[in-house]
């Protein structure tokens, strides 16, 4: 059974019709829905019009020449229009790393996020090491072309074995050159203060975000022992409930239920599945309830709305809450194309 067999109604001509306001869905779905190559001139025009028209511009035309947003440091102030939100979104809504603007921005926070063992943090301090900014940085640096960059590869390390423990003490030992801290990551898996030193699930989905754009060629064994790790967590409860260990609350955020872009540290369970599924999971029973769920989203017109917006925080809106959305419709299209 083809993939289109189970839309209500073919949305992809939706996807990719010219679209000055909105071009990013359209780039996206001829390279990954209709699968042109790269140097295809439709797919090569359709960046250009990324880098000409819509959100793109509007946020690069905010940067600082030395490649900030708003103000020097770690950028991860203010949100949601600080450096580091701004190279995550860049990433997301289709930017081409190759541009001058793009590049000296992914420059300034591989030069500004990361501590002296080569961790991103918030604060380019041990203190400020957390999985959702680690997993989504990374994962937008390699989108835009810096897999290469040894700094890069230092901070993915390091994420990889934040996972696995390997070579990071207990906060305990005080003697340590590297450690867990109380704060932000606390032990291994994906253990996080911020929820009450359990095991994180939005953590783990960026973490597993941004190692499943890792070229199966560069993974290391730190890299392929914390994907399995990270597989068994996000597979080990049913992501359809997103009932993962919760440290401040009695039920799941309501936050998974709600599809949204572009993404920040807050995760639904669509990317739950897109990481699930681009990492060869598609076809897991594991994964059966949460296709369901996806599928009874879509309406007649085979099309998903958008739920979760940060329009009004950022510098720019991207399309409008309670609407069908050609993200969110990018999104689940990509994702059931990848379990059927």
């Amino acid at each position: 059974m083809n993939w289109k067999d189970h839309l209500k109604s073919d949305s992809v001509p939706w996807l990719i019709e010219q679209d000055e306001d909105n071009p990013g869905p359209r780039f996206f779905a001829l390279r990954d829905v209709l699968d042109l190559e790269s140097e295809h001139p439709d797919v090569v025009n359709a960046q250009r019009a990324v880098m000409e028209s819509g959100p793109v511009p509007k946020i690069l035309d905010a940067q600082h020449p030395d490649g900030y947003w708003v103000e020097p440091g770690p950028g991860y102030y203010p949100k949601y229009r600080g450096t580091v939100w701004q190279i995550i979104f860049l990433d997301q809504l289709g930017a081409d790393g190759r541009d001058n603007r793009v590049r000296t921005g992914c420059d300034y926070i591989l030069e500004h996020a990361r501590t002296a063992e080569g961790a991103m943090s918030m604060s380019s301090k041990p203190s400020g090491r957390i999985h959702c900014l680690q997993g989504n940085l990374i994962a937008a640096l390699i989108d835009l072309g810096f897999v290469d960059d040894d700094r890069l590869q230092q901070a993915l390390d390091w994420m990889a074995r934040s996972v696995t423990g390997e070579g990071i003490a207990p906060s305990s030992d005080k003697t340590a050159a590297s450690r867990y801290l109380r704060s932000g990551i606390s032990g291994p898996g994906f253990v996080c203060s911020a929820n009450d030193h359990l095991d994180c699930a939005w953590g783990a989905v960026k973490v597993m975000l941004a190692l499943s754009k890792v070229p199966e060629s560069r993974r290391t064994k730190p890299i392929q022992e914390a994907i399995e790790r990270g597989v068994d967590f996000l597979l080990g409860s049913d992501p359809a409930t997103a009932e993962y260990p919760m440290g401040y609350s009695q039920k799941p955020n309501r936050s998974w239920f709600k599809f949204g872009y572009p993404i920040a540290y807050v995760t639904d369970v669509l990317q739950n599945m897109e990481v699930l599924t681009a990492l060869g999971y598609g076809n897991d029973p594991r994964l059966q309830a949460a296709v369901e769920l996806l599928l009874d989203k879509q309406d007649e017109d085979g099309r998903w709305k958008l739920d979760y917006t940060y329009n009004g925080k950022t510098w720019v809106d991207v399309e409008n809450k309670g609407e069908a959305s050609k993200w969110v419709s990018l999104r689940a299209i990509r994702t059931l194309k990848r379990v059927y």
